[in-house]
């Protein structure tokens, strides 16, 4: 599976332009990926403009200390999990709140609920 489409490539980019315009921007996450083996989950929202395999947004490892930050795209689609399992797009995902609201929610609980 893809875990970015060309769909939220485009949108991704765009939040990206829209960072660079406003530092203050704080958009709602464009996916949500998440391993099936573990508790790891990132909520996406941005596409770096000069290197598009570098996303941004907000990343839980399973270990309790949820941050904002970038991960390369290409790497958690190359990653085998055990059981020959592959870190997912949750395509049920719907997001309610902007990134800084589930960022600040994720620092008091010390991992993503969503």
């Amino acid at each position: 599976m893809k875990l970015i489409t060309d769909e939220h490539r485009i949108t991704m980019f765009a939040n990206d332009q829209r960072y660079a315009a406003d530092p203050g921007f704080d958009p709602v996450p464009v996916v949500k990926i998440f391993s099936p083996v573990g508790s790891a989950t990132w909520f996406l929202c941005s596409l770096d403009r000069e290197d598009p395999d570098i996303a941004f947004g907000l990343c839980d490892l399973g270990f309790g200390t949820p941050e904002l930050g970038s991960v390369r795209i290409s790497e958690m689609e190359s990653c085998v999990l055990p059981l020959g399992l592959r870190i997912e797009r949750d395509l049920s995902f719907r997001p309610s709140k902007t990134l800084g609201q589930y960022a600040e929610e994720a620092r008091l609980r010390g991992y993503i609920d969503a």
